[in-house]
């Protein structure tokens, strides 16, 4: 069975200026990124779908990404893979100091476990120094520094709105939040009466937001409930199409009443339900 060792080694045949792959070659940071994240969203998706025959492959694919950047900074004398795995044992050793009170990653627990709110309080204030540190103007820190701004917008505003929750600046409540919800909407209706694309923009903006800090408080991932309603859609849509083909039509043919009964006895279809005669 091959180790880690051998596709370390893979990458780097992979690279050699002489003997390697063309395509490889080509490559630069930037260029592998999409890469990155899609590989990411289908390790995401095996785990989702419980698909655990493929999810070593996608694991696998995942972290053929970290082993080609590090290949990439290694060519430039910049770190190696070594360095990233470094890295990454310090941090989360100095991260988990009720499992490594002496920050030794081989020393025996001896300890007894603090209280989950204590190791949780540690952890931000633990992240909170790092943040200092890396900050270029430590008068310019902000609670909000290294929220990645290339993650999914939905992702992200979660991130946001929960490290401002962390001093106060959040709202009480789930029912309050469907009332800004309510306050959202009624602007956005504002600003497409008024024909501004900019406001509208804007506006939905400010909903979408909303939208998802409701769904932190109801402990939702809006990733997964978005995730969730494609799926749904793409599910009835398809029963929709395969219903008209069966009948020799397509929807083009299709008047909206028409498209929304079969839409409707998808749902049904879809919950187990008998259709309505």
């Amino acid at each position: 069975m091959y180790r880690l060792d051998d596709l370390l080694h893979l990458m780097a045949r992979l690279r050699d200026p002489r003997h390697g792959c063309p395509w490889d070659l080509q490559q630069s940071y930037a260029s592998i990124v999409p890469h990155t994240i899609e590989e990411a969203y289908e390790v995401a998706d095996a785990i989702e779908r419980r698909d655990f025959a493929h999810l070593p492959g996608e694991l696998g694919d995942l972290l053929f990404q970290v082993v080609y950047y590090s290949q990439l900074a290694q060519e430039e004398g910049r770190f190696d893979f070594a360095t990233v795995v470094d890295g990454i044992t310090c941090k989360l050793i100095r991260r988990h100091p009720h499992v490594f009170p002496d920050g030794d990653l081989y020393g025996a627990p001896d300890r007894p476990k603090p209280a989950e709110e204590a190791i949780r309080q540690r952890w931000e204030d633990i992240k909170a120094e790092e943040r200092a540190e890396k900050a270029a103007a430590p008068e310019q820190l902000s609670l909000l520094d290294d929220v990645p701004l290339a993650l999914p917008a939905l992702s992200r505003s979660v991130k946001l709105q929960k490290r401002a929750a962390r001093v106060g600046f959040d709202w009480p409540e789930a029912l309050v939040v469907v009332d800004k919800l309510r306050e959202e909407l009624d602007e956005l209706l504002e600003a497409m009466s008024g024909s501004d694309p900019q406001a509208i923009v804007d506006e939905l903006g400010d909903l979408l937001f909303a939208a998802t800090n409701l769904a932190r408080h109801l402990a939702v991932d809006p990733e997964v409930a978005l995730r969730g309603a494609n799926h749904r859609f793409e599910w009835r849509f398809r029963f929709i199409e395969q219903a008209l083909r069966a009948d020799g039509r397509s929807p083009e043919g299709c008047s909206l009443d028409e498209l929304e009964a079969l839409w409707a006895k998808a749902k049904r279809a879809e919950r187990g339900e008998p259709d309505c005669v």
